[in-house]
């Protein structure tokens, strides 16, 4: 081991500046890698927040309407009952603006519905009063304080007064979505003191598919969790953090293969040397060693540093986060999520792809054969 060591750091120190580059390549590849990572991470929990301020964690649909009765879980931390219907909704036309038109799906909210749907302003609900989606609002051209009309699939027509808008990013959302009080729902679809269900909000939201199975169970309702409502939102972000993922990665294969370069040409020019340490005794294993233990030094530097200069990279945009177009995304600043699994997983892969790469040198360097070379 010491012999290969002796001879592992005598090529490389021969080799400085290619060394220097193939260390380098490494590391940039590891670093552009974890730090797209992250940023990915952050994005789609970012998503997902969002998308939780507008969607329950849990939705229970009551078998009868008229026996709904509060559900009881420890993980449960905020209930409001819930009616929910479709409606088209009209705005008619005013100076400087034509009529609006467009469907959408009254979300009709009791007594906790704040809690439930925080931070999109429904604590300033009322009877009487409806809060749009930011899309939905735009379609309909309503501005707070008009006179928005909701014509139900019974026929029956009710007028209501625009309060506000939320946005929460995620379109499928924003353009259909809007709130109301379950009173005035119920009067709107001929239904006084009936209960659709009820919207959940939980204290750990990974907990959603558990409290649903278990409230499920009591047979007076069906539930669905926030996963099963956003499934497609879900996969379109696990394939999108898997295709980053590949891209980045193969910047990592092409350093490993520089790696293999370098290897193959101090093979190349070292073939008279290695035939010499054959005659004097080296062995083909020792003398393969020292290539292999190249391999580990260049790799395992461009991967050392290469995740400290992703994670370093990655802290600097969670301090100076990338600026995005508030209007085309539900953030303004693009959030970073670190995660020491996605490090671990590159770490692993690239080092892997190092060895891989270095198997082609190594067997060139067993194939010497001192006899044909000193000849």
């Amino acid at each position: 081991m010491r012999f290969a060591w002796f001879l592992a750091r005598k090529h490389l120190r021969f080799r400085k500046t290619q060394s220097l580059i193939t260390v380098l390549g490494v590391a940039a590849g590891v670093m552009v890698l974890t730090t797209a990572l992250s940023l990915t991470n952050g994005f789609t929990q970012g998503l997902i927040n969002a998308t939780l301020r507008a969607v329950p964690h849990v939705t229970l649909t009551a078998l009868d309407p008229h026996h709904a009765p509060r559900p009881e879980n420890p993980e449960i931390v905020a209930a409001t009952p819930v009616l929910i219907t479709k409606a088209l909704l009209t705005r008619r036309a005013a100076s400087g603006r034509s009529a609006g038109v467009d469907f959408g799906t009254l979300i009709g909210v009791g007594e906790g519905a704040a809690a439930v749907y925080p931070g999109i302003g429904l604590e300033k609900l009322r009877p009487g009063g409806i809060i749009l989606g930011g899309a939905l609002a735009s379609s309909l051209g309503a501005w707070p304080g008009d006179s928005v009309y909701a014509l139900s699939v019974t026929q029956k027509r009710r007028a209501f007064t625009m309060l506000g808008k939320f946005s929460t990013g995620n379109y499928l959302i924003d353009s259909v979505f809007a709130f109301t009080t379950i009173d005035d729902v119920a009067t709107l679809t001929g239904e006084p003191g009936a209960i659709g269900g009820w919207h959940l909000r939980l204290r750990d939201p990974q907990q959603a598919p558990a409290v649903a199975r278990e409230l499920e169970a009591s047979g007076v309702y069906l539930a669905q969790t926030w996963e099963d409502a956003n499934r497609t939102l879900i996969e379109q972000l696990a394939l999108q953090k898997k295709v980053i993922g590949i891209v980045v990665f193969l910047i990592v294969v092409v350093a490993a293969l520089g790696i293999a370069n370098v290897l193959v040409l101090v093979v190349l020019e070292k073939k008279a040397d290695i035939a010499i340490l054959r005659v004097l005794g080296a062995g083909a294993a020792q003398v393969a060693g020292a290539f292999a233990l190249e391999a580990v030094l260049l790799g395992g530097a461009g991967v050392l540093l290469g995740d400290l200069l992703g994670w370093g990279l990655s802290t600097y945009f969670a301090i100076h986060p990338v600026r995005i177009p508030g209007e085309l995304y539900f953030i303004t600043n693009l959030p970073v999520k670190m995660e020491p699994a996605d490090f671990l997983w590159v770490s692993g892969l690239a080092l892997a792809m190092v060895f891989i790469a270095a198997l082609m040198p190594l067997r060139r360097a067993l194939a010497v054969k001192p006899g044909l070379v000193l000849r």
